[in-house]
């Protein structure tokens, strides 16, 4: 039976380990998106990951959502990462870029000229954008036209092309969370009659799009996607979330993926984001490596990879706050404790700044 220190084959990749650092929004770039020797250091020292997923990476200008979050569509942002990659691997750690379009989850704030943000529905969210002026309420986005969608297209393939040549391993394409992608899926925010809306497989079309423009740039097996049936951030609901799960996921084996990235969030609050199923049941629609989350700790996450329920772990805020988690785990060793008010913005203080085991 497989633990969290079991290796694991992931397409070219072997890991030495089976707990991936979750991609996760610290918004310590700059206001240019592009990383610096703060985010190298970051990820340098959490490099004895299975394998590292960036922090959500946005597309093109007008996939911002949230103040000083890296981008990857111009060249000053591949340097950028470059040393971040560059670093990762010196330290001997592999690091996939996810590939981020917020969709209907911005202001035109944060929009070149002030223009509305997009979605497939001209439907505003509930609570409020995130902006270098504090907090402001969502707007109304406008719908995007059929034909503008080709163009989304093309900016996933430009900046999975990018993220190649910044050094990453692999790219994970984010459909989860209540951003574009995810806002595609699911019916409570997909109200379109065109062939991207209606159906499963319309509400799909531009998931299988995307995946079908990226893979080729890397292969297939350095391509994953992230999920989040169950989800309800961002007011995000589904109407019936296992029959569409479970289709856009048999939509998906063909491609032959890296892995399926499962986000279980939202398991604990039954009927949020639609009718209640077991996230992990997808595991049996699913031919793929399966990457799972959900506020794992390490004797639960033994105990999913034990009963085969999934093959790999994702660690959020335990990584933050320890930076080699692995270690601490293998140890059986105390934890550092997470500081909530340093998540999201600052210096070094809450990111850079906790000790190792060795050292502490």
């Amino acid at each position: 039976m497989p633990d969290l220190f079991t290796p694991l084959q992931l397409g070219p990749l072997t890991l030495p380990n089976r707990l991936a650092m979750a991609p996760l929004t610290r918004n310590r770039s700059t206001p240019e998106g592009v990383p610096g020797p703060l985010n190298v250091e970051y990820y340098r020292q959490r490099a004895s990951a299975g394998l590292l997923i960036s922090e959500a990476t946005c597309i093109a200008p007008s996939a911002i959502g949230y103040p000083l979050t890296p981008g990857i569509w111009n060249e000053a942002q591949v340097a950028g990462w470059r040393t971040v990659t560059g670093a990762v691997h010196a330290a001997g750690g592999r690091i996939y870029c996810q590939l981020w379009h917020v969709g209907r989850i911005s202001h035109p704030s944060l929009q070149v000229d002030g223009q509305l943000p997009v979605a497939p529905s001209a439907l505003r969210p509930t609570g409020d954008a995130v902006t270098y002026q504090g907090m402001q309420p969502y707007v109304t986005p406008r719908a995007l036209e059929t034909a503008e969608l080709p163009g989304i297209v093309e900016q996933f393939r430009h900046a999975a092309a990018l993220a190649l040549a910044a050094g990453f391993d692999g790219v994970e394409v984010h459909a989860a969370n209540g951003y574009l992608l995810d806002e595609f899926l699911r019916d409570g925010s997909n109200h379109r009659s065109d062939a991207y809306g209606g159906s499963v497989d319309n509400r799909a079309r531009l998931l299988l799009e995307v995946l079908a423009a990226v893979c080729p740039v890397w292969g297939a097996d350095r391509v994953g996607v992230r999920l989040s049936p169950l989800q309800p951030f961002n007011d995000m609901r589904d109407s019936n979330p296992q029959g569409t799960f479970s289709r856009v996921v048999e939509l998906l084996n063909p491609f032959g993926l890296a892995y399926l990235h499962l986000t279980e969030m939202g398991k604990d609050a039954p009927g949020a984001a639609g009718p209640y199923f077991d996230p992990l049941a997808l595991r049996d629609i699913w031919k793929g490596v399966l990457m799972t989350n959900a506020g794992y700790d390490r004797d639960r996450a033994n105990a999913v990879l034990a009963a085969g329920r999934a093959d790999l772990v994702a660690f959020g805020v335990p990584f933050i706050a320890n930076p080699d988690l692995p270690a601490r785990y293998q140890a059986n060793a105390p934890l550092n404790t997470p500081d909530p008010t340093t998540f999201y913005g600052g210096a070094e203080r809450g990111y850079t700044d906790y000790p190792s085991l060795e050292a502490a």
